[in-house]
């Protein structure tokens, strides 16, 4: 589970760059930073789902206890 979520932040961080890319070169007026932001969204979305279904499964468990 743990290479799965780091897998998750490597990709959210990747899209977040790129979107900066394409901001940066385009000045704004391009289609790819909504995109790329749009993909992190789902990205961090879809982690976050992940995350909450694997501690109601008992996959991963509160640090704490």
């Amino acid at each position: 589970m743990k290479i799965i979520v780091i897998l998750f932040l490597i990709a959210i961080f990747g899209s977040l760059a790129s979107a900066l890319i394409y901001l940066v070169r385009n000045k704004g007026n391009s289609d790819g930073t909504i995109k790329a932001l749009t993909i992190r969204i789902g990205l961090s979305v879809t982690l976050f789902v992940l995350l909450m279904a694997g501690s109601y499964f008992g996959i991963i468990s509160p640090s704490g206890l």
